[in-house]
């Protein structure tokens, strides 16, 4: 509900009430009882983000957006190349069994 802001022409009392939109204007004046109040153009309110979603980084600049997608590029080639050379790496060595250990031990 918007807060509107009110006037009265006769005693001057100057209030804010929460109003639904389609409410008509108030007209009786709370401090003096006379039918003289004017609803005030306010400034308005700024706007409110409420609930989550909005975040600070919803609206990075390109330059920023590119940036960020480069360096996860190089991260991610980085990680594949890591992952490559541990993989060639138990290519070279062959795996050991159980039964090969029985056969080399000495009598």
């Amino acid at each position: 509900m918007p807060t509107y802001e009110y006037r009265c022409n006769k005693c001057g009392h100057e209030f804010e009430t929460f109003q639904p939109m389609t409410a008509g204007a108030l007209k009786k004046c709370p401090a003096c009882g006379k039918l003289s109040l004017k609803r005030l153009i306010g400034t308005g309110g700024a706007i409110l983000f409420k609930g989550p979603g909005f975040y600070a980084t919803d609206y990075r600049s390109e330059d920023y957006h590119r940036a960020a997608k480069a360096e996860s590029d190089n991260n991610s080639q980085g990680e594949k190349s890591k992952s490559a050379k541990a993989e060639s790496q138990g290519q070279k060595k062959s795996p050991v069994s159980a039964d090969s250990k029985k056969n080399n031990k000495a009598p």
